[in-house]
């Protein structure tokens, strides 16, 4: 199966408690792609500037990621942001973003892009997720977006959402866009909206995902070194919709989801241990496999029923 990733090519600096480094190869099509690609082949749609070189070109090549779909702007510059994390990493501050060539990025599918089985639509504009997801015939269409658009776009973020088949959003993002305090209405509302499946990321809490009569959580890792936590919902995408696009399975497979969530999980907790890709590109597939276990281990119980 293939599966194809449009969104942001980006560089930022990030700042921590821990450190600060510039220059960092980031993006939501990047640390998505370098998590999907443990799984399956994937693709990037996105555009950058002459500040993309050949040797971060070579960090996608060395994972096998084709960028046969990114569009190279000459004499432009690429994304790039500059953040602040307070000392426990749940309050980020933004002090720069300079859209510069992704302000005039409007995808157009190539033929072979367009009948890939897999889609996922990074954070970008409603209206060009929509008109992305028109142009594509995949099988599964997942789709990230962020309070901007939430309270900037909201009839445009309102009609892409019909299109869609799963929605990953932050906990905080699935109130707004519900305007419901509570998560599990909130769920239900965002699911009417089209989405058949929702997974409700909830930081080092873990994950929850709802479905028509389904409800299924888990925690997060338990993790002590966390260096950067940029880009671990991207790649908690990645993890998801790549293990999707390996195994074929459908949408409505609520097992498969379930192992979906937790490589997705695997995947954001090698993440946050470094600034930016560094851990993923030294991941292997056996780290994979021993955390994946370790979270089936954290959550399995006995069945043993009592009654009183």
């Amino acid at each position: 199966m293939s599966l194809l990733v449009v969104g942001s090519v980006a560089f930022d600096r990030i700042k921590t408690p821990f450190g600060e480094q510039d220059d960092i190869l980031a993006g939501a099509a990047t640390y998505f792609s370098i998590a999907a690609s443990f799984f399956t082949e994937v693709s990037v749609v996105g555009i950058v500037g002459d500040d993309f070189t050949e040797t971060h070109e070579a960090i996608f090549r060395e994972r096998e990621i084709d960028l046969t779909y990114l569009e190279r702007v000459s004499g432009g510059k690429s994304f790039r942001w500059f953040g602040e994390y307070s000392y426990d990493f749940n309050t980020r501050t933004t002090h720069d973003t300079q859209l510069n060539v992704f302000a005039d990025f409007k995808p157009v599918l190539a033929p072979a892009a367009a009948e890939m089985t897999h889609l996922f639509l990074g954070n970008i504009h409603p209206e060009l997720q929509a008109n992305v997801r028109k142009q594509s015939q995949a099988k599964i269409v997942g789709m990230d977006t962020m309070n901007f658009w939430i309270s900037g776009t909201p009839d445009s973020l309102h009609e892409a959402l019909k299109e869609i088949d799963l929605l990953i959003i932050n906990d905080e993002e699935a109130r707004q866009l519900a305007q419901e305090p509570n998560v599990i209405r909130a769920a239900r509302k965002i699911r009417a909206m089209g989405p058949k499946r929702l997974i409700v990321k909830r930081g080092e809490y873990g994950a929850a995902l709802f479905g028509e009569n389904s409800y299924f959580a888990i925690p997060g890792y338990p993790q002590e070194d966390v260096v950067d936590p940029t880009g671990a919902g991207d790649t908690f995408a990645g993890g998801v919709m790549g293990y999707l696009a390996a195994t074929n399975n459908t949408i409505e497979d609520e097992a498969a989801l379930r192992r979906a969530m937790i490589y997705g999980s695997v995947m954001a907790s090698f993440t946050i241990e470094s600034f930016g890709t560094d851990r993923l590109l030294k991941l292997t597939y056996d780290e994979i496999n021993d955390r994946f276990r370790t979270f089936k281990a954290i959550t399995h119980f006995e069945e043993h029923l009592h009654e009183f």
